[in-house]
């Protein structure tokens, strides 16, 4: 028995996160598996359990399939995996699972993201908060007598192959024309599922010549974070485009749910292009499969141009909150075809309303291979408008900063929302921008966009020099 971790450190609303010893351990993870399934009732049912590359992960997924055993379920351990291959494999064996995985985070750090049969998000409000709860109990008491329940058992799967065979089901790539990619795997998961889904050494091989960098499963990171958001983690890969003359760049965050995409010549894409892109691609695909007017989800941070495109092409667009259960949610009760964040989370209904990197990559693959343009010249189309991206305050009293701007505001043409932190239009809808206060941060984040550089600029700096009164930065 432990009373040593207080597991409020480590779950937060869409997943479970933090420090190895410090606010997660192997002694917790057993407690949370076993409470995974008395809360989700899974005793005598099927457990998926994965992990990525990260050192801890195969002891955690160990003592994860300890506590869920113990509990009554059967455990299928996955191995080494990315998160949207636990995606797949819950939509295809209509099983809940688990990815000890944190993502994009430094080395020190591991955790969880869990999902319900068919893929279905487990969150603070679907589940997650009981899950903690019960298994800090566990964790302070020790685990229950087994009682009536029969304990399970363990056995392996597989589902590398059957995943990459489904994704190339989805997108054709075999009649492109040839393409040099380059990839940066960054020591993450996507060093595995590249070569299956988009090399030959699953299924036969594509019309693609694969520049590798940093493929090597490494979990300490040794190249850079495997954190593509950051523009400092994308130089590598920007360099390696251009010193291999390749038409396209391809950079996975670690657990290789969210992919960034780099022109011929190493400017990168925004993920609201790759939504713009890929839901136009969707669409149409929606149409000749006889759907009138295809639903298409975008957050309220991503590009006006993404309903643009959508409206101009067909579609309907809807926008939601940030966060991936909002989306998925939306996904579901929409019956949405496609859906896409400005992080570079891109959601697709044929893979469960679950996320995944690899699918938008494919996806820019196929429109870029099926014409003669560069990559460069595909994007701009998509790119009309500037975007300042994201901009973090450290401000203490979010509410009264963002009071200051809008007082600052009061009198101009403009239009105020609030459907995920505070969103200020100019009503001849020339710009935007969005103030959005974080969850766990001190942070005020900015994001904001203009029909040019010199018209949201000044806005940006107003702002900003608002917010950040009698404050510190960052």
């Amino acid at each position: 028995m432990s009373e040593e971790i207080d597991l409020k450190q480590c779950f937060k609303a869409y997943d479970v996160r933090g420090i190895v010893g410090q606010s997660i351990n192997a002694e917790a993870v057993e407690a949370i598996g076993a409470a995974f399934v008395d809360v989700l009732h899974l005793a005598g049912q099927d457990v998926l359990v994965g992990g990525d590359m990260r050192p801890s992960s195969p002891e955690f997924c160990a003592a994860f399939a300890r506590g869920a055993t113990y509990r009554g379920a059967q455990v299928r351990m996955l191995g080494a995996i990315s998160t949207d291959e636990l995606y797949f494999a819950s939509g295809k064996y209509n099983s809940a699972g688990v990815v000890f995985t944190a993502s994009h985070n430094p080395a020190e750090y591991n955790g969880m993201k869990m999902s319900k049969a068919a893929a279905v998000p487990i969150s603070s409000e679907s589940g997650l908060f009981e899950i903690r709860d019960l298994a800090q109990q566990y964790l302070n008491e020790g685990l229950p007598v087994s009682g009536d329940i029969v304990q399970g058992s363990t056995s392996e799967l597989d589902v590398l192959r059957d995943y990459a065979a489904y994704l190339r089901s989805l997108v054709d790539l075999s009649s492109i024309r040839p393409l040099k990619i380059v990839v940066d795997a960054g020591n993450g998961m996507a060093g595995l599922t590249t070569p299956a889904v988009l090399g030959s050494s699953a299924l036969a091989e594509l019309p693609l010549e694969i520049v590798e960098l940093y493929f090597e499963l490494d979990g300490t990171f040794p190249n850079h974070p495997a954190n593509p958001l950051e523009p400092e983690n994308l130089k590598d890969l920007q360099a390696a485009v251009l010193e291999h003359g390749a038409d396209i760049g391809l950079a996975f965050d670690g657990d290789a749910d969210r992919c960034f995409v780099i022109d011929e010549k190493g400017d990168p894409l925004s993920p609201s292009a790759i939504t713009a892109l890929v839901a136009v691609r969707e669409i149409i695909r929606a149409q000749q499969a006889g759907e009138t007017e295809p639903v298409i989800i975008h957050n309220l941070i991503t590009s006006r141009a993404v309903p643009e495109f959508v409206k101009r092409t067909g579609g309907t667009p809807v926008v939601t909150r940030v966060g991936h259960s909002f989306i998925k949610a939306e996904m579901a009760a929409q019956g949405a075809v496609f859906g896409g964040e400005h992080s570079a989370h891109y959601y697709f209904r044929d893979f469960y309303n679950a996320d995944t990197g690899m699918l938008a990559a494919m996806h820019v693959l196929a429109a870029l291979g099926s014409q003669q343009l560069p990559l460069s010249e595909l994007g701009a189309e998509f790119e009309p408008y500037f975007a300042t991206g994201e901009i973090n305050s450290q401000v203490q009293d979010k509410d009264a900063a963002i009071a200051r701007v809008l007082e600052h505001f009061a009198d101009q043409s403009v239009t105020v929302t609030e459907l995920d932190g505070t969103t200020v239009s100019a009503q001849d809808g020339s710009w935007w921008f969005n103030l959005r206060p974080s969850n766990t941060e001190p942070f005020l984040r900015f994001n904001g966009e203009g029909e040019q550089e010199a018209v949201i600029a000044p806005i940006r700096d107003t702002v900003l020099n608002i917010v950040r009164q009698n404050t510190e930065t960052k």
